[in-house]
């Protein structure tokens, strides 16, 4: 199942990955390829991380209810 998440939340990463391009451009950074890989690992690590969270809030919430 992990695995599948970090594919989902890869391709939300994608899905706004041209705007943050232009974001960077605008602020004159160059991204190339070999950087744009741990970029996206550490997105996918912190979508994780905040999937965890919201998951655990919303089981605590259904053991008090």
């Amino acid at each position: 199942m992990q695995h599948e998440k970090s594919m989902e939340f890869l391709q939300i990463a994608m899905k706004y990955f041209p705007q943050a391009k232009e974001e960077l451009d605008k602020a004159g950074i160059q991204l190339d390829p070999e950087a744009l890989q741990p970029l996206l690992s550490l997105i996918t690590s912190v979508m994780q991380e905040a999937y965890e969270l919201g998951k655990a809030e919303a089981d605590s919430k259904k053991a008090t209810e």
